[in-house]
C-alpha cells in the first residue's frame, strides 16, 4: 500500500486554496507596523510604533473562541458572521481592563476543509479588525478528520491590546452608590448556544418565524453579530471617570460583574431597566427556562455592564445614548435582581 496525505484526509491544496482566497481580507487589516507578509511563520509586529506616547505600556492579551455559535452557522450554512463574533469578544475582553487592540490571530480547524467557509470565517475577522485598528497578523488553518465530526469546525483566537498603566480597569474606587450602566447586546453574542440550541431543536427550529422576533427567523437572530463595544466605552471615558466594566459573557452578570468588583461589594441590578431582546424571551418562554438560569447561561439584553460615580450620570448618558441605568453598587457580595 502507499500511503497519501489525502487518502489519509488531509487535502494540503484546500489549505492553500483557502489560504488564496482570504489573503487580501487580511491584507487591508494591515498597517505600517504590520511587517511580515502572510505566510511568515510568525506575525511581526512593530512595538515601537504601537506604543509610542505611552507613559508605562502594559500589554494586554485575551484567548477565546465562539462557542458551539459555529454550529448554528453550519446550520444554516453561514459563515460570514462568526468570524466577526470573534474579534469583537476578544476586542471587548480586554477593553474591560481598559486596553485598545494592536493585533490578532486566529484559529479555525475541521475534519475536512473547505476553503470557501475558511475564507467567509477569515473575511468576517479581517473586517472586524479593520472596524477596530486591529492587525490580523497571522493564524492556522487546520484539517484533522480523526478529531472533528464531519462537517462541524472550531473557532478561536488570540488578541494583544495595550494601555497605559494609569489607565487600567477596574480601579480601586469603586464604593457603594456606584452607578451600574448597561450597553445593550445585539442577542446571545458568544455565550448559552448550548441551552439555545437545544431548545430551538427540540422545537420548530432554525427556520421558524415567531411573532416575537417581528418575522425574522430563530437562525438569523440566533447569528446576530456579536457586539464590540471599543467606541461606546470610548464616549463613556470622556464624559466620566469609568471605574469597570464587566463584559457578560458565559455565567451572565451574576458570574461576571462580581469579578471587577473589590471584596465586600456587589450589586443591585433592576428589572425592566433595560429592554430585553426578543430572541431571549422566545429562548426563556419555549424552553420554559427559570430567570435564575436565563441569567446566569445568557446576557439578557445586558452586553457590557459599566461603573460610574453616580454623580456622573447625566453626563454619560448624554455621551452614550443608548447606554441604560440598570443597578447600584452595594455593600453586600454578589449580584442580586430586584
Amino acid at each position: 500500500m502507499t500511503a497519501t496525505y489525502s487518502a489519509a484526509g488531509v487535502d494540503i491544496a484546500a489549505a492553500t486554496r483557502a489560504k488564496d482566497l482570504m489573503a487580501d481580507a487580511v491584507r487591508s487589516t494591515h498597517g505600517p507596523a504590520v511587517l511580515a507578509s502572510i505566510g511568515a511563520f510568525g506575525g511581526c509586529f512593530d512595538a515601537g510604533l504601537a506604543l509610542a506616547g505611552l507613559a508605562a505600556p502594559v500589554l494586554v492579551a485575551s484567548t477565546d473562541g465562539v462557542g458551539t455559535k459555529t454550529l448554528v452557522a453550519t446550520a444554516l450554512g453561514r459563515y460570514d458572521t462568526v468570524g466577526q463574533d470573534l474579534v469583537n469578544h476578544c476586542v471587548n475582553d480586554i477593553l474591560v481592563q481598559g486596553a485598545r487592540p494592536l493585533f490578532f490571530l486566529d484559529y479555525i480547524a475541521s475534519a475536512r476543509l473547505d476553503p470557501a467557509q475558511v475564507a467567509a470565517v477569515v473575511g468576517g475577522a479581517a473586517a472586524a479588525c479593520l472596524a477596530v485598528g486591529c492587525a490580523l497578523i497571522g493564524g492556522e488553518t487546520a484539517e484533522m478528520p480523526d478529531v472533528y465530526a464531519p462537517g462541524a469546525f472550531d473557532l478561536a483566537g488570540t488578541i494583544i491590546g495595550v494601555v497605559d498603566r494609569a489607565h487600567m480597569l477596574p480601579r480601586a474606587d469603586i464604593v457603594p452608590g456606584d452607578a451600574v450602566l448597561a450597553l445593550p447586546s445585539s442577542g446571545l453574542h458568544t455565550n448559552g448556544y448550548s441551552l439555545a440550541r437545544r431548545i430551538v431543536e427540540a422545537g420548530a427550529g432554525y427556520a421558524a418565524r415567531p411573532a416575537t422576533l417581528g418575522g425574522q427567523s430563530v437562525g438569523a437572530a440566533l447569528l446576530a453579530v456579536h457586539r464590540c463595544y471599543l467606541a461606546e466605552v470610548a464616549a463613556l471615558r470622556a464624559a466620566a471617570p469609568l471605574k469597570a466594566l464587566a463584559h457578560i459573557t458565559g455565567g451572565g452578570m451574576f458570574d461576571n460583574l462580581p469579578r471587577v468588583l473589590p471584596d465586600g461589594l456587589g450589586a443591585s441590578i433592576r428589572r425592566g431597566s433595560w429592554a430585553i431582546p426578543p430572541i431571549f424571551t422566545y429562548l426563556v418562554e419555549q424552553g420554559q427556562v427559570a430567570e435564575a438560569e436565563a441569567f446566569h447561561a445568557l446576557n439578557m439584553g445586558l452586553g457590557m455592564l459599566a461603573i460610574i460615580p453616580a454623580e456622573s450620570l447625566p453626563a454619560a448618558l448624554a455621551a452614550v445614548p443608548e447606554a441604560r441605568h440598570v443597578g447600584t453598587i452595594t455593600g453586600t457580595p454578589g449580584v442580586a435582581l430586584a
